[in-house]
């Protein structure tokens, strides 16, 4: 590259967005050479577009959002990530309060709160999640709706029209919502589509909602789009979010909320 005319921060950004949009995932070290710039100026580069949500940050370079095809069974998700989702609901435990209407989106994330829910009182849940549902079996004080519809095997969940239906005939006072895939410029997303109506039914039927997820989900997407982050009055994750992605989502005016994964307890910090 001639160094002779040096490039403005936009335009060096659009030339590193270029070569990464040709090979994906570039190391620092690659882009210093290919912009003719000093490790730092890439970082600072690499740091402001995933503000924007235009790339992010891996160890020793950057990548493009990558795609979700598929996700991962319920069994491969319960055994993943476990520190991290412990925080998430640790973190999520100060939205409850006793005689609450809660709707629980299905997700292991979001089955994490049964415990904080378990020792409240007066509280009623709706889910599509049959994993929560049998969690709360015993609860005898816990008032449980499952809203019903098609059958998800791999995620024990329902999805479709008939799950929505009922979604659209009660009134959450707060709702948790899990995703598999999520980023600034696309905000959550997923590759099945029974899961979209099912989604936007109850963020609809809910007065607060949350999004809980996990912060390696994050610059990812699936094929079909269901709401923008800024649609949520919160958004809970893990503190393992880069720095420049919480700072861009801060921008959106969205409350977010890192929990802190420790090994001997899980905290927050907002």
């Amino acid at each position: 590259m001639d160094n002779s005319a040096p490039l403005i921060p936009a335009q060096r950004r659009e030339a590193l967005m270029r070569h990464l949009h040709r090979e994906g995932v570039l190391s620092v070290v690659q882009l210093t050479e290919l912009l003719g710039v000093s490790h730092m100026t890439v970082r600072r580069d690499i740091a402001a577009l995933e503000r924007e949500g235009r790339a992010y940050s891996v160890p020793g370079g950057v990548r493009l959002a990558s795609g979700l095809r598929t996700e991962p069974a319920f069994t491969a998700k319960a055994e993943s990530e476990q520190p991290e989702k412990a925080a998430i609901a640790r973190a999520a435990e100060s939205l409850l309060r006793d005689d609450l209407i809660v709707y629980l989106d299905a997700g292991t994330t979001t089955g994490a709160l049964v415990p904080a829910i378990r020792a409240r009182s007066g509280i009623t849940v709706v889910t599509n999640d049959f994993s929560i549902v049998d969690a709360l079996t015993t609860a005898e004080h816990v008032e449980t709706i499952h809203v019903g519809g098609r059958l998800e095997h791999a995620n024990h969940s329902t999805v479709g029209r008939l799950a929505a239906e009922t979604l659209r005939r009660v009134n959450t006072d707060l709702a948790f919502i899990s995703t598999s895939s999520w980023d600034i410029m696309r905000g959550v997303t997923t590759p099945s589509e029974p899961k979209v109506e099912v989604k936007l039914a109850a963020i609809e039927a809910a007065s607060t909602v949350v999004l809980l997820a996990t912060s390696s989900k994050f610059g990812t997407f699936g094929m079909y789009d269901i709401v923008p982050l800024r649609r949520f009055d919160r958004i809970i994750t893990d503190d393992h979010l880069p720095e420049a992605a919480a700072e861009g989502i801060a921008d959106l005016g969205t409350d977010l909320v890192l929990a802190e994964v420790t090994d001997t307890g899980d905290t927050a910090t907002g």
